[in-house]
């Protein structure tokens, strides 16, 4: 083969290619069309879908990753019909094989990011917790501060916050004090076995019932548990807003409240079997005629 019929016959590939091009073209126009219609759709369809979230869900996080994830899958979608206007379904096969294999292999190897995501996307649906909820959850007390697609962000009251991945929250139990608005404080103590149990009981829920903060709609309950060594064990039951009152400080006032109000009338409070009962003193010392009158 000479240069004259190599030259003829690049040029005749050439001239075949340019005709193929160009009866190509209508077909590369539609691709175009159908990818450049996919991306307005796209940021449409995630406007819509992102103030659909803002509805039923606080978490930003969430619904701007929503709003990602649907642009990126209804871009997806463009691409594929347009790959498959111009005649490469192939082309098509082998990108979802390929996408299959990316999303096990990534499965696999980030096992724990992949639950994470997952909880958290549940807890922003279901939404068993909320910013500014407090809760209890696997060992941790505080105020809910953000709620993360990977993890909860906890303040525990004592300067720090706790960050617990949101497979664990989602998983084991939550107890949360804000969500129905009424918190029931315990106040535990003893008294003496000399003191009359149902004078005792009236002062105590006088007491309580006149905290500024008891939630007067709720009772405050007054009940003896058992005999104990050296005293008759008590517990008392009152109710306030969590939201309005401060739960340690609520404890303490009716720490304070009890006490005073026992003194005044004259009951011993007995925490340990240790404490001194001087009116258990008095009376065995009365009855052994060793107390002198002044």
């Amino acid at each position: 083969m000479d240069f004259s019929q190599a030259t003829g016959l690049i040029y005749s590939e050439l001239t075949r290619w340019i005709h193929a091009a160009i009866r190509y073209l209508p077909k590369v126009a539609v691709a175009i069309l159908v990818l450049v219609i996919f991306t307005f759709l796209s940021r449409w369809i995630s406007r819509w879908i992102v103030r659909g979230l803002e509805r039923i869900s606080s978490n930003v996080s969430l619904i701007n990753l929503s709003g990602a994830v649907v642009r990126v899958i209804v871009v997806a979608v463009g691409l594929f019909i347009a790959l498959g206007v111009l005649g490469l379904d192939k082309t098509v096969t082998s990108l979802l094989a390929g996408a299959g294999v990316i999303a096990l292999a990534v499965g696999f190897a980030f096992q724990d990011l992949t639950a994470n995501f997952i909880s958290g996307t549940m807890i922003a649906l279901a939404r068993p917790i909320q910013v500014g909820d407090v809760v209890e959850t696997n060992g941790y007390t505080g105020k809910v501060l953000d709620i993360k697609l990977r993890s909860i962000v906890i303040d525990n009251g004592q300067g720090q916050t706790v960050e617990i991945p949101s497979k664990d929250v989602f998983q084991k139990p939550i107890k949360n004090f804000s969500r129905i608005g009424q918190r029931r404080i315990e106040v535990t103590a003893g008294i003496s076995y000399l003191d009359d149990l149902t004078m005792a009981q009236r002062v105590a829920k006088s007491a309580i019932s006149q905290l500024p903060f008891v939630l007067r709609n709720m009772p405050v309950d007054l009940h003896y548990r058992n005999f104990a060594d050296a005293n008759i064990q008590f517990v008392i039951w009152f109710w306030i807003n969590p939201a309005v009152t401060n739960p340690q400080t609520a404890l303490s006032e009716a720490i304070i409240a009890v006490k005073r109000a026992f003194d005044d009338n004259n009951i011993l409070i007995v925490f340990a079997a240790q404490t001194f009962d001087l009116k258990q003193k008095l009376t065995d010392q009365k009855s052994e005629g060793r107390l002198t009158s002044k």
